[in-house]
C-alpha cells in the first residue's frame, strides 16, 4: 500500500525495537567494530549507497542524523540531502562544492544578505567572480554567462522583496550553456516545491525554520541530483559542515508536523494579506494579486505559499513606519523566522544588501511580516491598531 507523503511524515522512522514513536539520540565520536573486515566493508558500502546509512566516524552521521537525510531525500525527491549545522552552512557548501578559482557565479539580485556578502566580498579572495541578475528580466542573466560561468544561484521568492521568476526557463538557460543551478527553496521548502523534481541540481534550505517549526533549533540541507553528488560528497567531507545528533532529533520531530503547520500559516496568511490589500499606502508582496505576474508565476510552480511576506509602506516619515512594528503587540522583533510565532521588522538599507535592480525610493520602507500560528483574527486587529501610527 501505497500512503500519502502527510502520512509518510507521521509514521516514517519509528524505532519499533526500543518500541519508541521517536528514534533516539544516538551521540557518538567513535563507532566501534568487530573486527578490521567489518570496518572496511562499512566504508565499502558508504561509498557505494549515499543514503544507506553507513558511517564509520561520527563526524559522517549516526543513526540518528541518518533518518533525517533519509525522510529529507524522500521529501525533496532527490539522490540525496546533506545536512549542515546552519541553514547558512548549505549555502556554502553548495557554492565550494561546484566553483574553483577563476570560476564565475551568477546570482539573483534580491539574495539573503549573509549569500552576497559571501559572493560580493569573501568569493573575491577565491577569485570567484560574481554577477547579479534582475529577476524581473531574464535577459539580464542571459547577458552575465561567459565561458567561466560555473553556476546560477537562484532565490525564489527574492529575499526582502518577494519577486517570483520563471523557474523553468532559468534551468533551461543553465542546461543549454551546461551551468550548474543552485536554489534557495527555505521560503516554500519541498512541501509546497520541489525544485530537484523540476530541474535545479541542488536545493537549499534553512532547516532553522519550518522544517524544526519551534525556534529551538539551528540546521540546513542541501538536496541535490546525482549529477553533482560526487563533488558535493568531497566537499561535505573536506569542509566537516555535518549536522549533529541533537539537532537532527529536534528536526525531524518538527518535520512531523511540516505538513499541518505550513497548511495553516498559508491559511493565516492569506486572511492577513486580504486585510492589508486595503492599505492605499501599503504594497503587499505576497503571491495575492490573481493579475500581477508574481502570482502567475508563484502558480504555475508552487502549490502553496508559506507565512512570510513583505510590505512596502508608502511614507515621508520613517519614524511613523518604525512606530507602527514597534506598536505591534502580537509580534515579536527578531531575525529568522518558520516558527510558530509571528515576526516583524522593519528592513534597513544596510539588511537588504548593495542591491542594483531592487532599490527602494526614499519615501519607500520595507517592512517584514511572518504570520505565525495564532488567531488570524487577532493579528490582523492588531495590525489595525498599529497602522494608525504611519503617516
Amino acid at each position: 500500500m501505497r500512503n500519502s507523503f502527510k502520512t509518510f511524515l507521521k509514521h516514517t522512522a519509528k524505532d519499533f525495537h526500543n518500541q519508541s514513536v521517536n528514534p533516539p539520540v544516538v551521540r557518538a565520536s567513535t563507532i566501534i567494530f568487530k573486527s578490521m573486515q567489518e570496518l572496511r566493508k562499512t566504508q565499502a558500502k558508504a561509498l557505494k549507497k549515499p543514503t544507506g546509512g553507513y558511517y564509520d566516524y561520527g563526524r559522517q552521521g549516526t543513526s540518528t542524523t541518518y533518518i533525517l537525510q533519509k525522510i529529507l531525500t524522500k521529501l525533496e525527491e532527490s539522490y540525496h540531502v546533506f545536512t549542515t549545522p546552519t541553514g547558512f552552512g548549505a549555502v556554502f557548501l553548495a557554492i565550494f562544492s561546484v566553483t574553483r578559482p577563476g570560476d564565475e557565479i551568477i546570482a539573483v539580485d534580491p539574495i539573503y544578505t549573509p549569500s552576497r556578502i559571501l559572493m560580493e566580498s569573501y568569493l573575491k579572495e577565491f577569485k570567484i567572480k560574481t554577477s547579479f541578475y534582475n529577476p524581473n528580466d531574464l535577459n539580464t542573466l542571459k547577458k552575465c554567462i561567459t565561458k567561466k560561468t560555473k553556476l546560477i544561484f537562484v532565490e525564489n521568492p527574492g529575499s526582502n522583496t518577494f519577486e517570483f521568476q520563471d523557474l523553468s526557463k532559468i534551468i533551461s538557460i543553465a542546461k543549454k550553456n551546461k551551468i550548474l543551478t543552485a536554489i534557495d527553496n527555505t521560503w516554500a521548502t519541498p512541501y509546497f516545491f520541489k525544485p530537484i523534481k523540476l530541474g535545479f541540481d541542488m536545493a537549499i534550505v534553512s532547516a532553522t525554520k519550518y522544517y524544526s517549526g519551534h525556534s529551538d533549533v539551528m540546521g540546513g540541507s542541501l538536496a541535490v541530483n546525482k549529477k553533482v553528488y560526487n563533488k558535493v560528497k568531497i566537499a561535505d567531507k573536506m569542509t566537516g559542515l555535518r549536522l549533529g545528533p541533537d539537532d537532527a532529533y529536534l528536526i525531524t520531530r518538527g518535520l512531523r508536523t511540516l505538513d499541518v503547520r505550513l497548511d495553516k500559516h498559508n491559511e493565516n496568511a492569506k486572511k492577513v494579506s486580504k486585510f492589508l490589500s486595503k492599505f492605499k499606502n501599503v504594497q503587499l508582496l505576497y503571491p495575492y494579486n490573481k493579475n500581477s505576474s508574481n502570482y502567475k508565476m508563484w502558480k504555475k510552480y508552487y502549490s502553496g505559499a508559506s507565512g512570510l511576506m513583505g510590505l512596502k509602506i508608502k511614507s515621508k516619515n520613517k519614524a511613523s513606519v518604525q512606530k507602527f512594528v514597534n506598536s505591534l503587540k502580537l509580534f515579536g522583533h527578531g531575525y529568522s523566522w518558520g516558527g510558530f510565532e509571528s515576526l516583524a521588522l522593519h528592513q534597513e538599507t544596510n539588511e537588504t544588501g548593495t542591491r542594483k535592480y531592487q532599490k527602494l525610493l526614499n519615501n519607500e520602507h520595507l517592512v517584514r511580516l511572518h504570520i505565525g500560528l495564532e488567531d488570524p483574527s487577532d493579528l490582523i486587529a492588531d495590525i489595525k491598531q498599529a497602522m494608525k501610527h504611519i503617516k
